[in-house]
């Protein structure tokens, strides 16, 4: 059964645990800006279940609005514990552009608000973590607070902002750099990475009679301090008003956050009159430990009241996919999962794996596909050497380290195992995979069993560019190695007699990406006959290298200086020139050509002459297509003209 998201179900879950139940309150409260889905990949169901095994009640409010959602399950014995959801909430709420989206697959029927009455709301507030906080410590000031999540532990440090950044003169804060969020917050503790053995302890100190102000020495946490308390030997982060002010010393702080987020030692950055303090990270759970996080009673799905909407669709992806790793070692630079996961692997066991596919079979909705057995990267499935985890090295990029121990092993015997079983047709891969680490295993069962059993028509890789140079600042391999797998990939395809390709993930406007790069890449797609229908522009998220790079223009590592496109135009420019097959572009291919003289290489890449648009048939073939445009946006409009006043009707 779900867990209780009103007060009449915790009230009988109090009752059925036999426990007193006159205020029917909960030890722990859940909050989240994601729906409330019961599944192992959303990290409120882990928590919360994790609770729930050590006998503690646990009330979950979901995307709460109004203050009458906040007290729904009124004040918790120990604390609130408070996720912005699985993603960060600026991301959720708004495109790369500055958009806001219309769509949220985290939340009921895929759309970003619900109606309130004769209004729209947004279900997920911007900066959910603070702004939740907020509401609870104005409604219920004495009561503890533990935020977590990727939200939370991206923003632990003084951060770069990029939503503030885009609105400028209008924003709240005069900088771009926001604060620790535990300070915008004002929670009492923030846990960091994956919370389960962080979570047990500090549970089960909670029960013991420890308050939570008190509890400073948690692995894993961020507290607040007085500068006199600051504990000995930490490592020391430049102010939140000196990288404020100064992007060098930003870019050395992003530099220790990343250097020590694998190590033991304590980091801290003063805020004010106020130290933050983060302790060491907490330490991979063990084989079996994971093993019994999966083996919780998830229900492996939504919550039924969100069944009138259409259900939560972030559920179907994952409903009959499993996760049988954690952590990365591949450190790319956009990625949060170096600061949230870290690099250190953590694996289930090979029977905990078939006891979830054996659940999938006894589902009366599974077909018998399995959609993905990954992770973060699915073929990770062991620590990256023998070694203790280097600190501030990279073990694949700009080539493989020499102490890097490669072995498909364990996750062959998986695969091989759940392709076994009664009831499974078939066993997909849809995580990210390293190429560049398969080519580098001298045993090649691995990518000749992937061609032959797990890819479904089309395998998604991620080479993001072509440039060598720009790769360096991704933290990628260098093409070479894309290049020699998508040769392997070809021929083990044609040797099984299928018809399978490759789709290649690729990114513009990259820091270190310059507009004669983006040609390069176009030239490099047509030369290999790639035509990618998406493409990502490079979104500053918090807390990575790359948004590093982005806010500074240095390379936080090195402290050289690093080519950023910023302006709207530069980077529109490089966007169309990854599809510079699209009439809809042709015009910014054209322009970004012109800026960076090479002309010469219209007719290559367009198919028409380097003066085709000074033409009569090129500017009227132009005009029927911005005339064709406007026909369309005008159906557009008068389709959404009419459900508005269908919809008004109803009401």
């Amino acid at each position: 059964m779900f867990l209780p998201i009103t007060k009449t179900e915790l009230i009988e879950e109090n009752l059925r645990q036999s426990r007193h139940a006159t205020a029917g309150s909960a030890d722990f409260v859940c909050i989240t800006g994601d729906a409330y889905v019961d599944h192992p990949s959303f990290g409120i169901a882990i928590v919360s279940r994790i609770l729930e095994s050590l006998g503690f009640t646990v009330g979950i409010i979901a995307q709460p609005v109004t203050d009458a959602d906040f007290t729904e399950l009124g004040e918790p014995r120990y604390c609130f514990m408070v996720s912005g959801g699985n993603i960060d909430s600026m991301v959720a709420n708004y495109t790369v552009s500055g958009k806001r989206r219309y769509k949220d697959d985290y939340s009921p029927g895929g759309s970003a608000s619900g109606e309130a009455g004769l209004r729209t709301q947004a279900l997920r507030p911007d900066y959910a973590v603070t702004e939740y906080c907020k509401t609870l410590k104005r409604i219920y000031p004495d009561t503890g607070i533990v935020i977590g999540g990727l939200e939370a532990s991206l923003r632990r440090f003084a951060h770069y902002d990029y939503w503030t950044d885009m609105v400028g003169s209008k924003a709240a804060s005069p900088s771009a750099i926001l604060p620790s969020v535990l300070i915008s917050s004002g929670a009492d503790l923030l846990i960091y990475g994956m919370a389960e053995l962080t979570i047990i302890q500090l549970a089960e100190r909670l029960r013991s009679g420890e308050v939570l102000s008190d509890i400073t020495d948690l692995h894993g946490t961020c507290y607040t301090a007085k500068p006199i308390d600051t504990p000995l030997n930490a490592v020391q982060c430049d102010s939140f008003e000196l990288v404020r002010s100064n992007k060098k010393c930003y870019a050395k702080a992003c530099a220790i956050q990343y250097i020590e987020q694998n190590g033991d030692r304590t980091i801290v950055q003063r805020h004010g009159d106020v130290m933050l303090v983060q302790n060491p990270p907490q330490r991979p759970l063990t084989e079996s430990e994971m093993d019994k996080v999966y083996a919780l009673p998830f229900m492996r799905k939504y919550h039924p009241i969100y069944e009138k909407q259409g259900g939560v669709p972030a559920i179907r992806e994952v409903e009959f996919s499993i996760t049988w790793t954690r952590g990365c070692f591949g450190k790319c630079n956009f990625c949060s999962i170096a600061l949230h996961q870290g690099k250190k692997i953590q694996t289930r066991s090979e029977q905990s794996i078939v006891d979830e596919a054996q659940l999938f079979v006894k589902n009366p909705g599974f077909k018998g596909y399995i959609h993905d057995v990954g992770g973060p990267t699915a073929n990770f499935g062991q620590s990256p050497c023998e070694n203790p985890v280097c600190k501030n090295k990279k073990c694949l990029s700009p080539e493989l380290c020499k102490n890097l121990v490669i072995s498909h092993e364990k996750y062959l015997t998986i695969l091989r195992r759940l392709r076994g079983l009664k009831g499974i047709k078939k066993v997909f891969i849809r995580s990210g995979i390293r190429y560049d680490y398969v080519m580098a295993d001298r045993n090649k069962e691995f990518l000749n069993e992937l061609v032959e059993h797990h890819v479904s028509g089309q395998l998604k890789v991620a080479p993001e560019h072509s440039r060598n140079n720009v790769l360096d600042c991704m933290g990628k391999p260098h093409i070479e190695a894309y290049e020699r797998f998508s040769d392997r990939f070809a021929v083990q395809t044609k040797r099984c007699g299928k018809e399978q390709y490759l789709i290649p993930y690729l990114m513009s406007s990259h820091p270190g990406s310059t507009l004669a790069d983006a040609v390069e890449l176009a030239l490099w797609l047509k030369k290999h006959n790639i035509r990618p229908e998406q493409v990502q522009d490079f979104y500053p998220t918090p807390g990575t290298v790359s948004t590093a790079m982005y806010y500074t223009g240095l390379d936080p590592f090195t402290l050289k200086e690093v080519y950023v496109a910023k302006s709207p135009d530069e980077r529109a420019m490089q966007r169309a020139l990854l599809q510079y097959y699209k009439a809809e572009n042709r015009e910014l291919v054209i322009k970004a050509l012109t800026i960076i003289k090479r002309r010469d290489l219209i007719e290559v890449l367009l198919g028409v002459s380097k003066n085709a648009e000074k033409q009569p048939a090129f500017k009227q073939s132009e005009k029927a297509k911005q005339q064709g445009n406007k026909k369309h946006s005008n159906k557009k409009a008068t389709i959404n003209k009419i459900a508005k006043a269908k919809k008004k009707k109803k009401l």
